[in-house]
């Protein structure tokens, strides 16, 4: 028996009261995930992403192992949420124009001291003031780089379009204008390096396409280190008490861990390992979310029919933004109808061994998107559910 066809086993077994949909995450490989993620950052602190997760009990389990400290948020609602829940240390990890949620912060003490809020431009900060009400708490303020890659004098750019803060002068002319702003306090440097940590570099069947990837992630990693370490000392010489400079992803976490000016790491999705996240030649982790759709129907040889499960993720539309037939392997979608809103045809010789009722697994293309198609998620150990808990959306917190 195959490591993948054990793993389906136990899946069936652990599952075997639950009918489907039905959404698991095994802690084995969510821990074993966690361990990977700490060696990899060689000693700096991991700042969760709470998008890749979505689910308060395990952003609690992960936060207690050692190597673990901090959330990075996604919405400032969220943000507001989770430090009310008793986490103290939320970095919200993009602008936000939730005027209600800032009156709300700057109006309440703990609030403002758990959450830090991001900026890349002064008219948020205008946005912020208006939206005080009355509120005079010190808002804590983090700051954006840009680390997208300029090639041919800025004609190429290579990287997510985010800040417009991309050298050290304008970053350290924002902390000015920060510094110069009653009731704002510049606390930290953010710089996501999507093209390094969110690319993989080893796609199969593509061997041309991986190696520019290799060489392009290559350039771009000595180009933002040396960046990010003269816009880290132009900020320091205006805030020298600056608490921290946070970078990097899944897929970057070894090569961002290594830049002195960087103080923590920023990782989510590595903990669930979704399908995404295949094609990397710097770590490979065990998948531990998964979700299981029902066989409905068995409209001929070699195929069967599954409820639902056309739970595409987010970014450019493509193939590899659908889940993906996990187990039993050998299990392919029908081109011309792909994963359906309300049922899913899956071709493969292994369809003939499924019975009505039985679960076919998924894997997700992304992280946490997975927590917004269920309401709960149920723990694996070996081959048991030992926990059920409730995800973001089980709370009746939808924040996107």
């Amino acid at each position: 028996m195959t490591a993948r066809a054990a793993d389906r086993a136990r899946y069936d077994r652990a599952t075997a009261h639950l009918d489907a949909p039905v959404a698991i995450v095994d802690l084995d490989a969510f821990d074993a995930n966690a361990d990977d993620l700490v060696r990899r950052a060689g000693g700096k602190p991991i700042r969760v992403a709470s998008k890749s997760v979505r689910c308060r009990a395990l952003l609690e389990r992960v936060l207690a192992r050692e190597g673990f400290a901090g959330i990075m948020s996604f919405t400032l609602a969220e943000s507001l949420w989770l430090a009310r829940s008793g986490f103290d240390d939320v970095l919200l990890a993009y602008p936000s124009a939730d005027r209600a949620g800032y009156a709300e912060l700057a109006s309440d003490p703990k609030l403002a001291a758990a959450v830090t809020v991001m900026i890349d431009d002064p008219a948020q900060l205008r946005l912020i003031d208006e939206a005080r009400d009355g509120g005079r708490e010190v808002v804590r303020v983090c700051l954006e780089l840009d680390t997208s890659l300029k090639l041919l004098g800025g004609r190429v750019r290579v990287g997510a379009r985010r800040s417009p803060l991309h050298s050290p002068a304008q970053v350290a002319d924002l902390a000015r204008v920060v510094a110069r702003r009653p009731g704002f306090r510049v606390v930290g440097i953010m710089a996501y390096e999507g093209h390094i940590a969110g690319v993989g570099d080893a796609v199969a069947g593509r061997p041309l396409r991986s190696r520019a990837v290799r060489l392009m992630q290559a350039t771009a990693r000595r180009e933002l280190a040396e960046r990010r370490a003269e816009v880290v000392r132009a900020v320091r010489a205006v805030v020298p008490d600056l608490e921290f400079v946070n970078g990097g992803g899944t897929g970057s976490v070894q090569h961002t861990a290594a830049e002195d000016a960087v103080t923590e790491i920023a990782a989510g999705s590595g903990l669930y390992v979704p399908r995404l996240f295949d094609n990397y030649t710097s770590f490979s982790g065990r998948p531990a979310a998964l979700f299981a759709q029902p066989v409905v129907r068995r409209p001929g040889v070699g195929v069967v029919t599954v409820l639902g499960g056309g739970y595409p993720a987010s970014g450019a539309a493509g193939a590899d933004r659908l889940p993906v037939p996990y187990l039993p392997e050998g299990l392919r979608y029908d081109p011309q109808e792909g994963a359906g809103e309300v049922q899913t045809p899956l071709l493969g010789s292994p369809a003939d061994d499924l019975l009505i009722g039985d679960k076919v697994w998924f894997r997700h293309a992304k992280a946490g998107e997975l927590c917004e198609r269920f309401d709960a998620l149920h723990l694996v150990e070996g081959d048991a559910v030992t926990a059920t808990v409730p995800t973001y959306r089980g709370e009746g917190r939808t924040f996107l």
